[in-house]
């Protein structure tokens, strides 16, 4: 049994990937895409028919519509491939707007349902601010399941439990990132790597935390460096990997033992809070990482639905 064999019987092996012609080799339960990953994908040859024949068809439509309706093509195209769920993005660009994001998400499901996919095979992706986090409570008393991304601090893992969000996804890799960077030359990764690594203690709390308090939110790990960050959480609800590391794991025959279990007795040191708005706010504001990591991810996907944008234009 290869890794990624051993993995799939702990945890849902996510694809995280635009790239749905290497869907079918890994048969992962879900996929989740992003602006970065549709971006990367129809710079290929072999998807840049679809932007064209998206853009020829909805020539009339505004950029926003004309953007939904290429992703949700994209995450058609994988539901035609995968089992479960695909997790498609709002516009980045709305993040600090709650109304706004309802209403793209609202559109986004429609287009879906249009096709015939069904409510349940389709998380709404949507940036872990306080808008969008109240965007989610609000699509979620609608039926429509969300998945919370760029969560980097232990407060946003509670104002989207409070929330009750289908999903949240921490970010592995670059919680990593930031502390490797702080370090700089102090940095020593044989002590900072596996079950030690910044970003898999952090998933690793929420995770325990989440199931102390009988939070229903499902943890999704996600943004991963290395195969020792996967599989140091083994067992966590879902993990969503890029093609790049499912095919190392498949090459992996290593033995691979459950590190996370949602049926054990858990007990964890933090508390449950309420959050408020302002809470919220100072919470974030006092994790320097998160707040950075957040921003950051924010900007990096607006820039990349702007080059979506004028590849759509051209």
């Amino acid at each position: 049994m290869n890794q990624l064999q051993a993995l799939k019987q702990y945890t849902t092996v996510v694809a995280d990937t635009g790239d749905f012609l290497q869907l079918a080799q890994y048969k992962p339960q879900d996929a989740t895409t992003n602006p970065s990953l549709i971006l990367k994908a129809v710079k290929k040859p072999e998807y840049l028919p679809l932007l064209r024949e998206t853009v020829a068809t909805h020539s009339k439509a505004t950029m926003e519509e004309q953007m939904d309706r290429l992703i949700v093509r994209f995450g058609c195209e994988i539901l035609a491939i995968i089992p479960g769920r695909v997790s498609t993005e709002v516009d980045a660009r709305l993040s600090f707007d709650t109304s706004a994001t309802v209403a793209r998400a609202q559109r986004i499901m429609a287009l879906y349902q249009a096709q015939g996919v069904t409510k349940e095979r389709v998380l709404i992706k949507i940036a872990a601010t306080w808008e969008g986090i109240q965007a989610a409570a609000h699509l979620q008393h609608q039926g429509i399941c969300t998945n919370l991304t760029l969560l980097f601090a232990y407060a946003q893992a509670v104002a989207c439990g409070q929330a009750g969000v289908t999903l949240i996804s921490p970010f592995v890799g670059r919680i990593y990132d930031w502390h490797k960077k702080a370090a700089g030359a102090d940095w020593d990764e044989s002590a900072r790597s596996g079950a030690q690594d910044p970003g898999v203690i952090s998933v690793t709390q929420i995770f325990n935390a989440y199931k102390c308090h009988g939070i229903a939110t499902e943890v999704m790990g996600a943004s991963f460096r290395n195969l020792g960050q996967i599989t140091a959480l083994a067992g966590c609800d879902l993990l969503t990997i890029s093609p790049d590391l499912l095919a190392q794991l498949e090459a992996c025959r290593d033995p691979l033992p459950k590190a996370l279990d949602a049926h054990a007795p858990v007990h964890t040191e933090l508390p449950w809070p309420h959050l408020n708005e302002a809470d919220f706010r100072l919470a974030l504001n006092q994790d320097a990482m998160a707040s950075e990591k957040l921003a950051e991810g924010i900007r990096a996907f607006c820039t990349d639905a702007v080059q979506l944008e004028t590849l759509m234009k051209a």
